[in-house]
């Protein structure tokens, strides 16, 4: 699904990020140099002010525009200074709920006798497989894990098996949103390379890279409007909820919470470890909240899970922040996200 976004090899390269949530739009000029970080040269953020009457939907593509205006205005005479050109090569484009879902789902092969395992076999499985949503458009279907025989295998094409799991994350965003997303970004900027990815997916994908060594974790991400929690089991990518929480006390969130560990829990043993991530502004209340749940009946110990907020700071040395903005961590998860899905020479 990226191969129009992240199609060319070249030694530089300019991106700007688009981040569109249920309460704000944000942007930033990217500057990627080959071997080095990513430098983040210019952020900024909006909210989404509603007016009386008026659909969300309106009100967000008015902040959007007014985004798109100050990114012109401000941060392409910045990025120049840096890059020598105001133009972008690609937009990367991050859109969360109302208007995205995301799922998980695994597709096995297995036959009697030994075959070998390759990228067309996996295409085709993909594709018959495919879930089909009317009025949603598909932005992105990455396999997160492949298993053959039994065992995960980070290099499977070419081997010889009986075998083979593949596991499928895929993302749905409104095809009309998307479709009026991509006009307004159009009369905005020259770049033609817009390509939009559901917000939870990114950020689970931008997390395994951030935190490679963490193999066992609950993600619990409940930046907007909506709780989604993500299963990570020896490091594969087992399982995925969402759920809406608009207007929740944190009372009310953390009895959402718990009913979708425990729905998780009937299937999985959980791990010990919980990433939270959330607004700034709200991440060390919330922490304080889920910490004082009752985790006896999930966890069958004394001892609860250890929740760690993610932070601006966990992705310092995986992301520049070249402008004295402060960090916006979405941004930071899209740069790094962008930085990793492109091809490497």
């Amino acid at each position: 699904m990226f191969s129009s976004l992240f199609h060319h090899k070249k030694k530089t390269e300019s991106v700007i990020l688009i981040d569109i949530s249920a309460s704000s739009v944000a942007g930033a000029y990217v500057w990627y140099v080959k071997d080095e970080i990513p430098a983040v040269l210019y952020t900024r953020r909006f909210p989404i002010e509603m007016r009386k009457d008026e659909p969300q939907e309106q009100a967000m593509l008015r902040a959007l525009k007014v985004l798109g205006d100050t990114l012109i205005r401000e941060g392409a005479p910045a990025f120049a200074r840096v890059s020598g050109s105001g133009t972008a090569d690609a937009i990367l484009v991050s859109i969360d709920a109302p208007w995205q879902n995301t799922s998980v789902r695994t597709e096995h092969i297995e036959q009697k006798e030994p075959f070998i395992f390759s990228k067309h076999l996996v295409t085709e499985l993909v594709e018959k497989t495919n879930p089909k949503a009317l009025g949603k458009l598909l932005v992105d279907e990455s396999i997160i894990s492949t298993l053959l025989n039994g065992y995960e295998t980070r290099d499977p094409y070419g081997k010889k098996v009986l075998r083979a799991s593949v596991i499928i994350l895929t993302s749905f965003i409104d095809e009309h949103v998307a479709d009026r997303i991509a006009a307004t970004l159009r009369s905005l900027f020259h770049t033609t390379r817009i390509v939009p990815i559901a917000g939870s997916s990114l950020r689970y994908q931008a997390l395994r890279i951030a935190f490679p060594h963490e193999h066992d974790v609950l993600i619990l991400d409940t930046a907007e409007s909506f709780i989604s929690v993500a299963l990570v089991r020896k490091n594969l990518f087992v399982a995925l909820a969402e759920i809406s929480s608009t207007d929740d006390d944190h009372r009310q969130w953390v009895e959402k919470v718990l009913n979708e560990f425990s729905v998780i829990a009937k299937e999985y043993p959980l791990p010990r470890i919980i990433f939270l991530l959330a607004r700034e502004s709200d991440i060390s209340s919330l922490q304080q909240a889920l910490g004082a749940g009752n985790f006896g009946e999930l966890w069958l110990s004394e001892s609860p899970p250890k929740i760690i907020p993610v932070l601006a700071n966990h992705i310092a040395g995986l992301v520049r922040q070249a402008t004295t903005a402060p960090p916006d961590l979405q941004l930071l998860l899209m740069a790094l996200f962008y930085h990793h899905r492109a091809p490497k020479e």
